[in-house]
């Protein structure tokens, strides 16, 4: 029987293409994944699902019937709930209360306490047999959270389960004891969308697979017909070019890593990096790249290891130190960490160089223009004035700024996390070349991109990172989409 259909389903966001004629059913019984890299379209599908967007065109059938509202509470009301990877409990109530949210049995206003344990200790027993019923939301283990979830759903006669990366902060015993709870489920009759990065799990648990890329549906098969290497396939973008021959040829080392740790974030990184390289972080969402990047700029903090520049270590915990040691970094968020939203364009150019721009604590507005005018000139920004707000740029002109800043300290690292995020193609090329022509002129560069044609681009190294660990060193002659997807998305390890 089927349970969910989602037929020719597309979905743009502000003129993005999220989804395009996208397919996907779910059988009673079944666990069913939906699998892709980073952008495939998985978490927009699932929120169209879940009733948070309404689909541009398509359908979704629950039942065979379809869904002719897009709400939160449409799709409850058609039996589907989503267990995320973090449990959304409410802390200080009751495993009793939290399964009964909302739906306390009573009469005249008046709750039951008797009948909402009777009903929560029925539920709670399908997924967590001997629970204490009396324990507060904030006492639970993550694992336990997400079997309350998914008791909440139960007692709500919840038909599909989507399971949104649930075995993230998981212990491989707790995986196992969810996964168990899964098969129960299925003999239950429920329908399971399985959204995870990790391909030994969907071999384990799953019984069909429908992956997605850019976007787009790219085929549905059963776990039983499929091994790990047509998966892989599947998921990379086979027209991805040839990567061009590159002739750099690295200097003295820069920057080294060792033994870096953050609890339950980063997990023993080491590696180095050289005078005119492009070392790329490449792995999928919550690997770790960010936070590493982070901790070696000094904003975040981490648990042991040092971060040495040209063979001196710097303080941790310090971004003023990393800048005075010649690291510059753009962050992912180029809005709410890059930017200051208020400040002119002139402003931010200068945001990180007011040493050089306010001597003796005076702001000096003709260093300012100086320094704004000689790197837009070399960015090629487009702005009406360097007096205009910077929010009135483009996407891909306010990254440039950043970009500029930095420049104008002339680093001997630079850091760029992400930095063609949500620009158009014209100003991805022209970031492109200009991190290119600084890794000819010998500043080293360190890269986190989930696009895997910047990967094979731009990078001379490549470490792939899963789980706050790095799994794989890539030189740029192994470069291939399906090993990277491969270490990014296994527990097979290359020590090099």
């Amino acid at each position: 029987m089927t349970l969910l259909q989602a037929i020719d389903v597309h979905k743009r966001f502000f003129g993005a293409v999220a989804l395009e004629g996208v397919h996907f059913e779910l059988e009673a019984g079944e666990v069913h994944a939906l699998l892709g890299a980073n952008g495939a379209g998985k978490s927009t599908l699932i929120k169209i699902i879940s009733g948070y967007h309404a689909p541009d065109s398509g359908e979704i059938l629950i039942n065979g019937n379809s869904m002719r509202t897009n709400s939160p509470a449409a799709s409850h009301a058609a039996g589907i709930a989503t267990i995320h990877q973090e449990h959304n409990l409410v802390p200080h109530m009751s495993v009793i209360d939290n399964v009964m949210l909302g739906r306390w049995p009573g009469r005249f206003g008046v709750v039951s306490v008797e009948e909402s344990r009777r009903k929560a200790k029925e539920a709670v027993s399908r997924v967590v047999p001997g629970l204490d019923l009396n324990l507060l939301g904030h006492q639970l283990t993550p694992a336990e959270g997400q079997l309350i979830e998914i008791a909440r759903a139960l007692s709500e006669d919840a038909r599909v389960l989507i399971m949104d990366e649930p075995t993230t902060s998981l212990s491989p015993r707790e995986v196992e004891r969810l996964f168990k709870v899964m098969r129960e489920l299925k003999k239950q009759g429920i329908g399971i969308i399985f959204v995870s990065h990790w391909l030994e799990e969907i071999f384990e648990i799953c019984d069909r697979v429908t992956v997605f890329r850019d976007g787009r549906y790219v085929g549905r098969e059963f776990i039983k017909d499929i091994d790990e290497n047509q998966l892989v396939r599947m998921m990379v973008n086979t027209d991805v070019p040839e990567v061009p021959p590159v002739e750099r040829k690295p200097g003295k080392e820069i920057l080294a890593v060792r033994n870096l740790n953050k609890t339950g974030v980063l997990e023993n990184i080491s590696f180095s990096l050289r005078e005119g390289e492009i070392l790329t972080l490449a792995g999928l969402v919550g690997a770790g790249r960010t936070e590493l990047v982070r901790c070696i700029f000094g904003a975040d903090k981490y648990d042991s290891g040092e971060v040495l520049i040209e063979g001196k270590t710097i303080r941790r915990n310090s971004p003023s130190t990393a800048v005075k040691a010649g690291i510059g970094f753009i962050p992912e968020d180029r809005k709410g960490q890059g930017l200051v939203g208020l400040l002119t364009v002139r402003e931010n150019f200068t945001l990180s160089l007011l040493d050089l721009v306010a001597p003796g604590g005076l702001i000096r507005k003709d260093r300012e223009i100086l320094i704004s005018k000689e790197q837009s000139e070399a960015m090629k920004v487009k702005a009406a004035s360097f007096e205009s707000n910077i929010m009135s740029l483009s996407g891909g002109n306010q990254q440039k700024v950043i970009i500029g800043r930095w420049l104008a300290r002339k680093p001997k690292l630079l850091i760029l996390d992400e930095p063609t995020k949500g620009v158009d193609v014209g100003a991805k090329a022209e970031i492109h070349r200009l991190i290119g022509q600084l890794a000819e002129s010998g500043v080293a560069v360190l890269l986190v991109t989930s696009e895997m044609p910047e990967v094979l681009l731009l990078s001379d190294r490549v470490l792939v990172m899963r789980e706050g660990r790095i799994t794989s060193q890539l030189n740029r002659s192994e470069l291939s989409p399906e090993r990277v997807i491969r270490y990014a998305t296994t527990e097979e390890v290359i020590t090099q």
